[in-house]
């Protein structure tokens, strides 16, 4: 099985700029040597079982409630059996279509306007 997830968490009552614990929670998922990727918005990590993917959420959040009062949090799962390795899987999957693309289809994105 595979589990994806896609989360953000971060503290409500520590201003603006709350880099250094998302940091925390960076450190922990590598001290806990789970496969993630940091994006602008949140976090991607994969596991093989729920629980397993629980936990891990579980553990940021107890990362920082040690000195945050108020912690805001959203998770995204995309759960598949029989399966393992997706999260290089999909993006390798769509980059193999857009390279496949013509530089003419009508499918393939158009840079912006300048």
């Amino acid at each position: 099985m595979s589990v994806l997830v896609e989360f953000a968490m971060f503290p409500t009552d520590k201003g603006e700029s709350v880099s250094a614990y998302v940091s925390r929670i960076l450190k922990m998922l590598h001290t806990e040597n789970v496969p993630h990727q940091l994006t602008a918005m949140g976090t991607i990590f994969e596991t093989e079982t729920l629980a397993e993917a629980l936990d891990i959420l579980k553990k940021a959040y107890e990362t920082l409630s040690l000195d945050c009062s108020r912690i805001y949090a959203t998770a995204k799962f995309d759960i598949r059996k029989n399966t393992t390795k997706r999260m290089e899987g999909k993006i390798k999957s769509v980059e193999r279509h857009l390279t496949s693309l013509s530089p003419s289809s009508p499918q393939r994105p158009h840079p912006p306007n300048k």
